[in-house]
């Protein structure tokens, strides 16, 4: 949290590439092995360990799986899916890399990973009306702070065996609202929890689209999958 000018900042995040590649290790040059998509197929879908070790504001343990099944409702019937594993991120923070995900990926019977990262800015900054609030009426009459969060996620797929990144999506939401000093903090929260589900609807449009792209690509290029 930073606060400068009467402004308000927190920010949470989880990085894929942070987790896939610890302690600044380098990500090695695409390999050549083309991945082998056996269907139907058994996919892992979590979100990335946060930068905090933890649960996020507006984003709990709860809610993340929340999220996550409702993705997977979107996705379950596709043809090619024999079942699709919500996986909490607990499972992931124990061992970083490719070498954990693919301890996970042997834990659960998997071939295919969704790994889902966030990004996510909320702001709270005064406004005039949030002086005259202090100074010359009561507490509960005039709106004063405005907040502001703005929400990134990305859902990388990847092939477990090859270690080949096959496509991603991503989702962004941006919420803004005024309200008074007293409710700034509650409705802030609801703010951020309302804007990771409006994040995650945009990233799953936005991954069904990919997912025909990837299917043409197939089709047309042999190299990228089989």
């Amino acid at each position: 949290m930073a606060g400068y000018g009467g402004e308000t900042r927190q920010g949470v995040s989880s990085s894929l590439v942070d987790y896939l590649y610890p302690d600044g290790e380098e990500p090695p040059k695409p390999a050549d092995t083309v991945p082998q998509l056996v269907v139907p197929m058994r996919v892992g879908l979590a979100f990335v360990p946060g930068n905090q070790g933890g649960d996020s504001p507006g984003l709990s343990e709860a809610d993340k799986i929340a999220l996550l099944e409702k993705v997977r409702g979107v996705f379950i019937d596709q043809d090619f899916i024999a079942d699709i594993v919500v996986i909490p991120d607990t499972y992931l923070r124990s061992s970083r890399g490719f070498q954990g995900l693919e301890q996970v990926s042997r834990l659960y019977d998997l071939s295919v990973m969704a790994l889902v990262s966030y990004d996510q800015v909320a702001t709270s900054s005064d406004t005039n009306a949030a002086f005259l609030y202090w100074t010359i009426v009561g507490a509960y009459t005039i709106e004063g702070t405005k907040n502001e969060v703005r929400t990134f996620v990305v859902t990388a797929i990847f092939d477990i065996p090859s270690r080949r990144l096959l496509f991603r999506a991503p989702g962004i939401h941006v919420a803004d609202n005024t309200s008074t000093l007293a409710e700034a903090s509650s409705e802030v929260l609801e703010a951020r929890r309302k804007s990771y589900a409006l994040a995650m609807e945009d990233m799953t449009t936005n991954l069904l689209a990919e997912l025909d792209r990837f299917r043409v690509r197939i089709k047309e290029d042999p190299a990228v999958a089989q």
